[in-house]
């Protein structure tokens, strides 16, 4: 199943994709969520992110290619950090490059795993349980932030402008991510092609770490972290993240 959430008319509503229309559902998307009779056309409607999390957490050096290309180490527990609530945006939304910040802006198309259930201190089938679905991110990154100023790298403020956080267009239920493949293209062209199955954690794994440090609850996000190819991009660059099952997360920067 894919769920996704779209504002229609004056109206916010929540449910599942069934061809070209959405079939709206009440209660809460991550606790037996009700399905009705009315039927959104998405021709018609805006999608908003399928989820708001309280928690936006992501992950670096987390591909083995990338560390081998890189000449970095590949890393024995996961690297993370957290991007800002207001760096979330939806499919379709422009995303405003900062006029605060003059150096490169680079997009990162990612796996993002969706949690379902509360979980601290999971164990690997706990964490498994704890997965509701995944969708597609776009980790925005203001590059040259993050190494600034000598004295503290500035993870958050790098990664948290408002928009740099696309998640979408929807959640996908019941993919195995072992086989999900993450295809970035930039006004069309092909840049990024990679599988999930080179992550150093996998996700199932990253759930399970990350409670140790952290109690995930429902609708919190995790990036799962890129691999090669991601570039910087300008005004009027249109960048598309598709992932089979999941659909084509799409924005422009602005």
């Amino acid at each position: 199943m894919k769920w996704a959430r779209v504002r229609h008319g004056n109206s916010e509503v929540f449910g599942t994709i069934e061809g070209d229309a959405l079939r709206v559902h009440t209660g809460d998307m991550f606790a037996n969520p009700t399905p009705t009779p009315e039927r959104v056309a998405l021709a018609g409607a805006a999608f908003l992110p399928p989820v708001r999390p309280g928690k936006f957490i992501g992950l670096w050096n987390n591909f083995h290619a990338a560390a081998a290309k890189n000449g970095w180490a590949v890393p024995g527990e996961p690297l993370y950090f957290l991007k800002g609530a207001n760096a979330l945006a939806a499919h379709g939304d422009a995303i405003a490059l900062p006029a605060s910040y003059g150096g490169r802006v680079v997009y990162e198309g990612e796996l993002g795993i969706v949690i379902g259930s509360r979980c601290k201190n999971a164990t690997a089938e706990e964490a498994a349980h704890a997965i509701f679905g995944y969708t597609c991110v776009d980790d925005v990154t203001a590059l040259e932030l993050i190494a600034s100023d000598a004295s503290f790298a500035q993870w958050t403020r790098a990664k948290s402008f408002d928009g740099f956080g696309p998640v979408g267009p929807a959640i996908a239920t019941g993919l195995d991510p072992a086989t999900l493949s993450v295809r970035t293209r930039v006004n069309g062209r092909e840049r990024q092609n990679y599988p999930v199955s080179d992550m150093v954690f996998s996700p199932q794994r990253l759930v399970e770490l990350l409670s140790r440090d952290m109690t995930l609850e429902p609708g919190d996000v995790i990036a799962c972290g890129t691999s090669l190819g991601a570039l910087p991009v300008k005004a009027g660059t249109r960048v598309e993240i598709e992932i089979d099952g999941i659909g084509v997360l799409d924005n422009v920067f602005a």
